[in-house]
């Protein structure tokens, strides 16, 4: 069996990425480097972590796109779900999140919006889906 154990954002600062979702989303960091190269926040089951994106090149040697220098957000986005959308929303702006889409109602009664941090990672603010 493989389970879902983490996502890493490559970004070009670790200690600027943590800080931002510890602020907006009141998360907690987890671990970071000595080096300040690689960290990870405590986000329940799955771990949600960075890495400098130094050390992405040094993994990657041919390379990857950056959501930290792309114009547009990448095909890509972290999903963070709460019961109160509109605030979190806000906490993510008042942190530095640049608004891509206010909170809306979906046909299924989800509430969305998303938004994108400094760090250039597309993040989708939902409410729970009702089963």
């Amino acid at each position: 069996m493989v389970k879902f154990g983490y996502t890493i954002n490559y970004v070009r600062d670790v200690d600027l990425a943590l800080s931002f979702f510890e602020k907006a989303f009141e998360m907690k960091r987890r671990f970071i480097t000595d080096e300040n190269d690689y960290g990870e926040l405590d986000t329940g089951e799955t771990v949600l972590a960075f890495a400098s994106h130094e050390l992405g090149r040094a993994n990657l040697s041919g390379g990857y796109i950056s959501s930290t220098d792309s114009d547009k957000p990448l095909g890509i986005e972290i999903a963070l779900v709460t019961d109160n959308v509109s605030h979190a929303h806000q906490c993510a702006i008042q942190y530095g999140a640049v608004e891509l889409k206010s909170p809306e109602t979906k046909p299924w009664g989800q509430i969305v919006s998303y938004v994108r941090c400094p760090s250039g990672i597309l993040i989708e603010l939902c409410t729970p889906i009702q089963s």
